[in-house]
């Protein structure tokens, strides 16, 4: 509750961190031509009371909205509440069947990893698929799937929102990427569920796999149930791209509208909606998950896994090939100037231009290549903050329950709109605009994470043995929660880019004549029929990127000493030494 409050005072001041007259953005929003009499500005601030201080107008709204009083829309005269209750009945609508797509998608990516813990096997899969779908950007296969299926073919509606037909295009476009997302996460914590050994006695006492397969997803579904219910209500809040596209009346866009008008009311009755939604979806998760871990999770008696082998050298192909590949295509067009305006609008392709121009006439390989430095620097350090932050904020799950829920429940776009408004359209806005949203996920997982390592038998014991606080965290705690949030935050990074990419998309992001992937995307897209590499290069990129993240998260290496076979076992062996010390 003191999240949601501190985030909705934040909102209620936006006006004052901007700097911009509120009567202004309501009078543009009101009409969206003409000129602007002193008179009807002055008008508007006695309307909505922008004489008074903003602690004071936010307690009124606050005492309001506690009785269910989101009060009137400063732009329609409308009350708030009924409009917001519309709207995100309409994006849970489509939530659901995004939800859907996610989770054919999912259990497709996941029958690799099931064949192989069946047949002994619990190393990784590569999971280029997974990656090459979580880093398809949402408005790009938005733009796709409208001008294949919808002016090309004609099978669908291009937009709107007046029956089913209408939800296939935006739920596939929001269920590729998160399915991608969801099967690559739930693959990674099933081949820990299969290196326990459990699954081996099964096996030898001859149950069958169907069982087996059951029994492996509920013991994997609690690790990954706290990321995967923020990734659901996160497809709710960053749907403002998709409902753009396709002129759908949700929540997001509701919600962007609002913050771009300055709609105080609208606004703050659609975050606060958000986050309770967020909250609820909290609260079920983590009763689903006590009820799957059941007597073993209470009993501290979850098993552990046994640990794996190095990964074979051919594991490395995938990887190495993807990475040459970005090496090549960034050493070529280096050289080249990507501001130079040496070609023709939209030149196709020739050996003296590989990918062909732009609209403006430049090089689209110098811009690609240019645009690697910066967009791919921004997004490794935005993903090792968010790592570093989750890791830090996960390991106290109590405290941080209600900070992670609500931060998730704000979308990127919003964080953008809040930033720029205080520092202006930059990279670095943007950057510390996806950093603020983007450790939720990461700090729930480590929590989650922590909460098995902390009931399984040899961490339970240790303090009974004299182990501190300090060593059982940072020996046994911290080791067992370090390697799937490492991989879980190099699966993040494609989205943190894309996240980026789409702040570049919208303007609130690096500006022109800058070559990040984002804006090069954005330049290309209204030209997308006439020359496809402009915007398939950098999708492209971004897909390769993904790749490689995924790819070498999914490798093992041998860190540990060759004497010590498992964290139980240093447990035992430093007891002696342990006890003598305290002793003495």
């Amino acid at each position: 509750m003191v999240t949601i409050v501190a985030v909705i005072f934040l909102l209620s001041i936006l006006p004052t961190l901007s700097g911009r007259d509120v009567a202004v953005s309501i009078y543009r929003a009101r009409f969206s031509e003409g000129e602007i009499a002193p008179e009807a500005l002055e008008a508007i601030r006695r309307e909505i009371g922008a004489d008074q201080s903003p602690l004071t107008s936010f307690f009124a709204w606050l005492g309001k909205a506690l009785r269910g009083d989101f009060g009137e829309s400063w732009v329609t005269h409308k009350p708030v509440l009924p409009d917001l209750i519309t709207a995100l009945g309409t994006s849970l609508t489509l939530m659901c069947a995004s939800l859907v797509v996610a989770l054919i998608l999912a259990a497709i990516l996941t029958v690799p990893t099931f064949r192989r813990g069946l047949a002994g096997r619990s190393d990784r899969t590569g999971g280029g698929a997974a990656a090459a779908f979580t880093a398809l950007p949402d408005f790009l296969l938005a733009s796709v799937l409208l001008v294949v299926f919808a002016v090309w073919l004609r099978w669908l509606p291009p937009y709107g929102w007046a029956g089913w037909n209408y939800l296939v295009l935006p739920a596939l476009s929001m269920g590729l990427p998160a399915g991608g997302y969801l099967g690559r996460m739930l693959s990674d914590a099933l081949a820990d569920t299969f290196a326990e050994r459990w699954v081996a006695t099964w096996q030898v006492a001859g149950y069958s796999n169907t069982r087996i397969v059951f029994a492996a997803l509920r013991r994997t579904l609690p690790s990954v149930a706290a990321p995967m219910s923020l990734s659901l209500v996160s497809i709710t809040a960053s749907a403002v791209v998709i409902e753009k596209v396709y002129s759908i009346p949700g929540i997001g866009r509701t919600t962007l509208g609002a913050a771009q008008a300055q709609d105080l009311p609208t606004l703050q009755g659609g975050v606060l909606l958000l986050m309770l939604l967020a909250v609820a979806f909290g609260i079920g998760v983590q009763v689903i998950r006590r009820a799957l871990l059941g007597p073993a999770f209470r009993s501290s008696s979850l098993p552990v896994a046994v640990p794996k082998p190095p990964s074979s050298r051919w594991a490395l192909v995938l990887p190495a090939t993807v990475l040459a590949l970005l090496v090549i295509m960034i050493l070529a067009g280096l050289p080249r100037d990507p501001f130079a305006l040496d070609y023709t609008r939209l030149q196709p392709p020739s050996l003296d231009l590989p990918f062909g121009a732009d609209a403006n006439g430049r090089d689209v390989l110098g811009r690609i290549a240019h645009g690697a430095l910066s967009t791919l620097g921004m997004g490794v350090i935005v993903a090792v903050t968010c790592l570093g932050l989750g890791l830090i904020i996960g390991l106290f799950p109590n405290v941080s329950a209600g900070p992670i829920e609500v931060t998730n429940a704000a979308p990127p776009i919003l964080a953008g709109l809040i930033v720029v408004a205080i520092t202006g359209p930059s990279g670095i806005g943007a950057a510390v605009a996806v950093a603020v949203v983007s450790w939720a996920p990461l700090a729930s997982h480590t929590a989650a994470l922590v909460a098995e390592v902390k009931a399984q038998p040899h961490v339970r014991i240790a303090p009974v043995l004299g182990v501190g606080k300090a060593r059982i965290t940072f020996r046994y705690v911290l080791p067992g929660v370090v390697g799937p949030v490492f991989r879980h935050a190099c699966l993040r990074l494609p989205g943190i880019t894309l996240a980026l990419a789409t702040l570049g998309f919208l303007g609130l992001g690096p500006q022109p004549p800058a070559s990040d992937w984002g804006l090069v995307l954005a330049e290309g897209m209204p030209y997308v029929e006439r020359a496809p590499l402009v915007v398939l290069v950098p999708a492209g990129a971004l897909i390769l990127l993904s790749v490689l993240a995924v790819s070498l998260s999914s490798l093992n290496f041998d860190l540990r000493r060759r004497n010590r076979s498992h964290p139980a076992d240093e447990v035992v062996t430093d007891q002696p030494v342990e006890m003598e010390r305290q002793m003495a």
